[in-house]
């Protein structure tokens, strides 16, 4: 059976005795009506089922309302975990997330990109490094709002929102060394991103700073498996590492495993190993690791209230936000 049209506000209007103007006004906040226009209006509106269709209403100001959510490795905890607090944010701001995918490599992104383009994207959130510098630019020559998540794009106009891995990596270091820990190791994958290498970077200065030498493993992607092999290759060295920094909590998990069940080494007896971003498995029995807590929900609230409350030409804006050290037994002393 065919699906039954919209109900418009002239059907309202109708039913209800009044004029489309009144309808109009009913359902605009701030808008003066009379309490029993009002009420009449509503009763009409709810016995037809009427929506106010905020798309068209939004184009006629020359706002649509939508958000882009640009997003890579979205199956990750980490990043599921920003999208939850991306999502109902914007929800509260009344917006609508409209989410792309930029695992692929191929032409589909920038595809994606411009459809949501077409439908008038107001806005797009970009939350993480690994998107190609392009698509920033697209972004901005088309009139949108933009955010930058832990990315180093010059671009002018935008708010970049970064957390300060480079001071955070120099903690992990200290709790090394009152650890008694000597020998040190950076467990990193090979994406590249701005804030993997800069948590790489501080890591590796505030260990010769301190005196100590560092060996820098990089596999793969950022992953639960990666973390696995990088604890292959450090594991099986004559001088093993006796700690460990992994640039991301998924890692950690793999490294960890492996060297548990593998190689037989005691945490944090044997090895201490530390991570970023406190997933949810980080607190679990089985790893009880080490972290640092990324702000999830004050980078969602940020970005979002920048997008809503800013109304004037865009400017350079930069925040920067300091995790928090989650301490666990992964390390001693901790």
């Amino acid at each position: 059976m065919p699906q039954k049209p919209f109900v418009s506000a002239q059907e309202v209007a109708e039913r209800a005795g009044v004029s489309r103007s009144a309808v109009s006004r009913t359902f605009t906040p701030g808008a003066s009506v009379s309490p029993e226009t009002r009420r009449r209006v509503v009763e009409a509106a709810e016995a037809l089922g009427y929506h106010v269709n905020h798309l068209a209403r939004g184009l006629m100001r020359n706002e649509s309302g939508i958000v882009c959510l640009i997003v890579s490795e979205m199956s990750t905890p980490y990043r599921a975990n920003l999208i939850r607090g991306m999502t109902q944010q914007l929800q509260n701001a009344g917006k609508v997330a409209m989410l792309i995918n930029t695992d692929r490599s191929d032409g589909s992104v920038d595809l994606a990109l411009r459809q949501a383009i077409r439908y008038r994207a107001d806005a797009s959130i970009i939350l993480s490094g690994m998107p190609d510098r392009s698509i920033t630019q697209l972004c901005l020559k088309n009139g949108q709002r933009l955010v930058l998540i832990n990315r180093d794009d010059d671009q002018q106009g935008p708010l970049r929102i970064n957390l300060d891995d480079a001071e955070a990596a120099g903690r992990v270091v200290t709790a090394f060394v009152r650890a008694g820990c000597r020998r040190l190791a950076f467990a990193n994958s090979q994406a590249g991103t701005p804030s993997l290498m800069a948590r790489e970077h501080g890591f590796v200065a505030a260990a010769k700073a301190a005196g100590l030498p560092v060996l820098v493993e990089r596999h793969g992607p950022t992953n639960y498996e990666s973390g696995r092999v990088l604890a292959q290759r450090l594991l099986t060295l004559v001088e093993r590492p006796d700690a460990v920094f992994c640039a991301t909590d998924l890692l950690a998990c793999g490294f960890m495993d492996a060297a548990r069940h593998q190689f037989r080494v005691s945490i944090p007896d044997q090895l201490c190993v530390a991570g970023f971003d406190d997933i949810e498995q980080a607190a679990w029995s089985s790893y009880d690791l080490t972290t640092f807590a990324q702000p999830v929900d004050r980078i969602a609230r940020e970005a979002v209230a920048w997008l809503v409350n800013e109304r004037q030409e865009p400017v350079d804006r930069s925040v920067r936000f300091r995790p928090d050290l989650i301490w666990r037994s992964s390390v001693r002393g901790g």
